[in-house]
């Protein structure tokens, strides 16, 4: 019995020694944390923040998302929401009327009838950064690079509303300065 106890006091001694120095040599190594506001960071390579869209070479003001969804039907958290509209234009024929004659008599066919096209406008792309995990699958499924990883190391909010973003209205108003 005291054999026991006397084993078990030198198993928790060897543990409280290996304890101590994992901290006492992680103690004299320099600090890697830095304390902001006192402190800023100078490289944030390889830095994930919140995703945002990525806008038009030629039309900063629109983003490269084409409305598809893939995004949104990707994401584990189910942080990401479109919202969508569908915009009917018609669609120019491949070849030109000509009303002068008749097809008949020109021995030509009939051209087709004009079709309409349906196009996918995206109105908003919401993000809530409370629920996303910056798992990356919705920047590496998006078809067209209308997402990248956002390099904003000091958002801070003191409410769970402010980190729920219009992510559209946000790169427009980025392009805009404000």
């Amino acid at each position: 019995m005291m054999v026991k106890k006397i084993a078990q006091t030198l198993t928790g001694l060897w543990s409280l020694v290996v304890g101590l120095r994992v901290t006492g040599k992680n103690f004299f190594q320099p600090q890697i944390t830095v304390h902001y506001p006192r402190e800023k960071v100078e490289s944030i390579e390889g830095y994930r923040g919140h995703i945002e869209l990525v806008p038009k070479d030629n039309d900063p003001f629109t983003a490269r998302c084409m409305a598809c969804g893939s995004c949104a039907r990707v994401c584990p958290s189910g942080c990401i929401t479109l919202h969508i509209k569908k915009v009917t234009e018609p669609a120019v024929s491949a070849k030109k009327e000509d009303n002068s004659q008749k097809p008949e008599q020109n021995n030509q066919k009939a051209a087709p009838a004009k079709k309409t096209k349906t196009k996918r406008v995206l109105e908003a792309f919401e993000l809530n950064y409370n629920y996303c995990s910056l798992c990356g699958l919705c920047v590496q499924s998006c078809p067209a690079g209308g997402l990248r990883f956002s390099d904003n190391v000091y958002l801070a909010g003191f409410s769970r509303k402010e980190f729920e973003f219009d992510l559209l209205a946000r790169m427009r108003a980025q392009k805009e300065g404000k």
